[in-house]
């Protein structure tokens, strides 16, 4: 990994982009492009540098209120794009698919204005699993499909908490499908690393994406497929053994659900 600075990493195929008679962590920041999210301190772009496009996310600290204000409701604050960063590592090296980093950096000391951002290259062409699982239930996918996608939805699951990563964030909206069939995991930035996956974070994101998935039509013999492939076990064996386990997991699914009906 070639870095320019103390704290700066950039591709270089993308130095010619940027000058030398400037800071490059400040010429970086700088860029503009399409907007698709500001808030927390965090701005999302896509970025074109010369003829690829990029997604870029700025953080610009968030501040000792919103910090306070995430312990106070039991929430870890994300802190900086470092914890995005490291998380692509992590699950790049168990070869699940997710966007490749070609710059990162980071200025700062103090965690409420901590300056950082992290650069990677556009997926596409591709289409999330949420919009292309939305009509399902009028125009059904067929068997070998289906089944294709949710193998690859469970070990990818599987292969993230058997590896002490959460994701926090875990819906049908952030995996991208490429025409090539490679499944990708993207928006990392508030996963979690652990030695072991705490159980609360495994129903925390198993029921983001059992709720997320409720409105496209899958059966309970696709649910079962799930769960023997996330726990690679025979499907009387984890009913046995695990029933208590799914039943935190639909509750707390359905309970996303019930407030979102409530809004």
């Amino acid at each position: 990994m070639n870095r320019l600075g103390k704290n700066v990493y950039l591709h270089p195929d993308l130095k010619s982009y940027f000058r030398t008679d400037a800071p490059l962590f400040d010429q970086i920041m700088a860029l503009k492009g399409e907007s698709f999210r500001h808030q927390d301190g965090r701005l999302t772009q896509r970025i074109v540098l010369g003829a690829k496009s990029y997604f870029i996310k700025q953080h610009s600290g968030v501040g000792w209120k919103e910090i306070f204000k995430n312990l106070i409701q039991f929430r870890l604050p994300v802190l900086s794009a470092s914890n995005e960063w490291r998380a692509i590592n992590k699950l790049a090296s168990l070869q699940i698919a997710v966007p490749t980093v070609v710059g990162f950096g980071m200025r700062g000391i103090n965690p409420a204005t901590v300056e950082s951002f992290i650069l990677m290259e556009e997926i596409a062409p591709a289409v999330s699993l949420e919009t292309l699982c939305a009509d399902w239930k009028q125009h059904p996918p067929s068997f070998a499909d289906k089944q294709k996608l949710i193998t690859a939805v469970a070990t990818i699951a599987r292969v993230m908490h058997e590896h002490g990563v959460n994701h926090r964030d875990f819906y049908l909206c952030h995996f991208l499908l490429h025409p090539s069939q490679r499944l990708y995991l993207i928006d990392l930035h508030r996963a979690m690393r652990h030695r072991l996956t705490p159980e609360r974070w495994i129903i925390k994101d198993l029921a983001g994406l059992y709720f997320s998935s409720t409105q496209i039509g899958l059966t309970q013999r696709d649910l079962y497929r799930f769960m023997k492939i996330y726990h690679k076990s025979p499907l009387h064996t984890l009913l046995a053994s695990e029933k208590t386990f799914w039943q935190k997991v639909l509750t707390r699914g359905n309970t996303y659900r019930d407030h979102t009906q409530s809004v």
